[in-house]
């Protein structure tokens, strides 16, 4: 390793949390930076002993102003690091993505080792997203090793959002390498098809990290009339549809997502007849309409950004989830996720607990989850489980509800 590399030098005892495992490090802990370094730049972490921790991106402008890169501190930050490192993230994906699945995360940031850096692939075609100033810098660097280890059609920069805008680094959106196919890509996941706008479409174009959520509540709906609320492109709605359900109702605000939606029931086979697409806001919806379900799915967008809006969030996530139970049939099941960073788990479980209240009724916990394993988390880096979802065998008839099943799926369909 080069002698000028600079040196993050932490405060006495305040090296503990990067030694377990955390890959950060927070601008309160640290005593000097010698000699000086600028945003993007690789540094070494030292303890306040003098012992080195590690290498990483260096950010003065932000609160978090060290992301680990790697504990071996003589290993260099170049070419053939960023390519040993997507060797390694192909690796465990090709241990972990399901069979007849063509669209995964292939890069998961700190939970690849890799801060600042999301790579999906949807079948030949990588949609990349550089967070931080350190990996906007070294933008070509990677884009080329991801060229020569993963061979891709194409490679398009979707690099948006308020972590970028807390770098001070803009907007920024194209194509790094290949061409852009005309109209959605094609994907299979499990064997289901589905269509995906990777230029438009919200995040990289579909949610990859609920694949294995879709396939849970796929296999828990035969027989079943569902509402799949915020349904943007259909995933959940095709895995209900072809997993046997009577009836699904899907509704989203967007008009795009209900037409790619309505494409991707079709394409499965499934007819938007008796599975019709609607758009509309699903607060108003679910107020203003009387069917009820045996399941339930809310997947909203996050309320909250920032710590700023839990307050804000949380009033929202209750209010849905209250409609959501107030629709929801004796015996059903409510499937609610959060994808809001801010939002912890037991933030979340109490709101979904106040909304139960609210609605009279009670509930028992099926599933506890989260994102699917090709979106891995550090272990000792709890801010990296975004995604937290609950599946909920739910007691008690919705006020003005009916009592039973009737008109949907028989009991003796219940286990």
């Amino acid at each position: 390793m080069s002698d000028v590399v600079p040196q993050l030098i932490l405060k006495a005892g305040r090296d503990r949390s990067l030694r377990q495992g955390h890959p950060w490090v927070f601008s309160g802990a640290v005593a000097s930076v010698r000699p000086p370094a600028r945003a993007g730049d690789v540094v070494l972490a030292v303890s306040g002993d003098g012992r080195p921790l590690g290498l990483g991106f260096y950010q003065p402008e932000t609160d978090i102003i060290f992301r680990l890169l790697t504990g071996r501190t003589d290993e260099p930050v170049d070419g053939a690091f960023w390519r040993r490192s997507i060797r390694r993230a192909m690796d465990l994906r090709r241990l972990v993505v399901p069979p007849e699945t063509t669209a995964y995360r292939l890069i998961h940031a700190e939970g690849d080792g890799m801060p600042g850096l999301i790579v999906d692939r949807y079948d030949r075609i990588l949609v990349v997203s550089f967070a931080t100033a350190g990996m906007d810098r070294r933008r070509e660097e990677i884009a080329a090793a991801l060229v020569e280890e993963v061979t891709p059609d194409c490679i398009l920069e979707r690099s948006e959002g308020r972590a970028r805008r807390l770098e001070g680094l803009p907007d920024r959106s194209g194509t790094l390498f290949g061409d852009v196919p005309p109209g959605p890509v094609e994907i299979r996941e499990r064997g289901l098809r589905y269509r995906v706008d990777v230029v438009k479409g919200q995040k990289t174009g579909f949610f990859l990290d609920q694949r294995e959520n879709r396939a849970l509540l796929g296999g828990l709906c035969a027989g079943a009339m569902v509402f799949n609320g915020f349904s943007f492109t259909g995933g959940f709605s095709v895995a209900c549809g072809r997993g046997g359900a009577k009836r699904v109702v899907s509704v989203d605000v967007s008009e795009d997502a209900c037409g790619l939606a309505r494409e991707n029931l079709a394409a499965n086979g499934i007819s938007t007849e008796d599975h019709p697409v609607v758009r509309a806001d699903v607060f108003r919806y679910l107020r203003e309409t009387e069917e009820t379900y045996d399941l339930v799915i809310l997947d909203p967008p996050a309320f909250a950004k920032t710590r700023r809006d839990v307050a804000r969030a949380a009033r929202g996530y209750k209010d849905a989830n209250l409609q959501a139970l107030l629709r929801l049939r004796e015996g059903g099941i409510l499937a609610t996720f959060s994808c809001s960073n801010a939002v912890d788990e037991v933030l979340f479980e109490r709101i979904v607990q106040g909304a139960l209240q609210d609605a009279g009724r009670s509930a028992s916990v099926l599933y506890r989850v989260g994102a699917g394993p090709d979106h891995p988390v550090s272990l000792g880096h709890l801010e990296g489980r975004y995604l937290k979802g609950l599946v909920l065998a739910v007691r008690g008839a919705a006020p003005g509800g009916p009592s039973g099943p009737a008109g949907g799926r028989p009991p003796a369909s219940r286990r």
